[in-house]
Order: structure tokens, then sequence, then C-alpha cells
């Protein structure tokens, strides 16, 4: 897999995404669609690399700022920049509980850290699980 073109700019795992499964399996795609509320057809996405960083499949149509400053910077990562972490990447509580945005900045970091290829085979699934899964620690 070319985890570089399905990790986003950002640093969210494209590869561990209900709605990149979805785009090569019709049975997972249509429970998508109907968990999701949205048509069959919206129900799949092979990363916002491949979608010229948009996901239509939530509505975005348009690439997203972190998607647009690294095309504009000419980087691969955010995490690259001399500004990270920025205004791009602020988490929201808004559909967190759905949609794995908060992990950004720290998947930017372990990335950096650990490396693209390592990252995504021995730590991107266990942040998304985590992050929908775990109990909060202290």
């Amino acid at each position: 897999m070319d985890y570089k073109q399905m990790t986003a700019p950002c640093g969210l795992d494209c590869f561990n995404c209900s709605l990149y499964f979805a785009s090569t399996n019709d049975s997972i795609r249509k429970v998508v669609a109907e968990k999701m509320g949205i048509s069959f057809e919206l129900a799949a996405c092979k990363g916002c690399r491949n979608e010229n960083g948009t996901i239509r499949a939530i509505g975005k149509i348009e690439p997203c700022k972190a998607y647009k400053c690294i095309q504009e910077k000419k980087l691969d990562f955010c995490y690259e920049c001399s500004d990270f972490p920025c205004g791009n990447l602020q988490p929201y509580a808004d559909m967190a509980s759905s949609r794995p945005h908060n992990i950004k900045v720290f998947n930017s970091c372990l990335i950096k850290k650990m490396g693209l290829e390592k990252w995504a085979k021995e730590s991107s699934k266990n942040v998304r699980d985590t992050y929908f899964k775990a109990k909060f620690g202290i």
C-alpha cells in the first residue's frame, strides 16, 4: 500500500477509514451508506489525496484548509511546516464521536517521530481504536 498517498496531509489515516473500505467492497458500502444516511454512490472515498482534498461522502466538495496549505507550500505533510501545529489542525467537538479529526496532530507527531511506514503499520490502527473505543485515562 502507498501509505503516503493514503494518509491525509493532516495525519488522518485514510487507509483505516470505513469510507475507504467501502470503496473496495459493496457490502461495506451499503452499511456505511445506511449508517451515515447518504446515498450508496457517495458512500466511498479513496483518500483525500486521491480526491483532490475533498470528501464528498461528508459533503466536503472543496479541499480543506490543511490540504490547500500543503499544496501551496509544496509539502507532503503538515508536520513538515515551520508553522506546525497551526489553526488548520484545530480539533472540534462537532462529530468527534463519529469522525477522528481530533487525532490529526497526534498522528502527525507520531509520523514525524516514527516515520510514515512504521507509524502506518504499527500505530495508526491503535490510535484510531483508542480514540473510538478506549476509556479516558490519566
